[in-house]
């Protein structure tokens, strides 16, 4: 996505519509971190025009209340329900030692999502590793 040390939300849904002609039904989404929010917010206040057969968020942020950094114009929206409506199943993937987002912001989303299953991990800090064979295991499962 554009601009990433200095996101702004406005300019990620104009490069994200982009693509949008190009996905075909049945779609994986995957949204690391900040990508993560951007897709429940997106999904939050948007149509998506295919079916979405999984939406996965990577360390997601859900606000900036414990993390003393704003998100800025990525702030999600009061309800998530159209994102959980046109989402496919939902998964929410966190590690217990992510020191850029705090494990509790996975339990905000399960609040907030209560269908979605959760995978969490002690020790993958905010995924930043080369491999991450679970999550091309998910992938294959869906």
């Amino acid at each position: 996505m554009p601009n990433k040390t200095n996101a702004r939300y406005k300019e990620w849904k104009l490069w994200f519509e982009r693509v949008i002609p190009f996905i075909k039904k049945d779609v994986i989404l995957i949204g690391h971190s900040l990508g993560g929010i951007f897709l429940a917010k997106y999904l939050s206040e948007n149509t998506f025009p295919v079916k979405i057969k999984a939406t996965i968020l990577v360390a997601a942020p859900f606000d900036d209340e414990d993390s003393g950094e704003s998100l800025s114009d990525f702030k999600l929206p009061p309800s998530l329900k159209k994102f959980s409506e046109q989402s496919g199943k939902i998964y929410l993937i966190q590690s217990k030692d992510d020191p850029v987002v705090l494990f509790g912001e996975l339990e905000k989303y399960k609040q907030a999502l209560p269908e979605a299953k959760t995978l969490t991990f002690k020790d993958r800090e905010h995924f930043n590793q080369e491999a991450f064979p679970e999550l091309i295991q998910l992938i294959r499962t869906l």
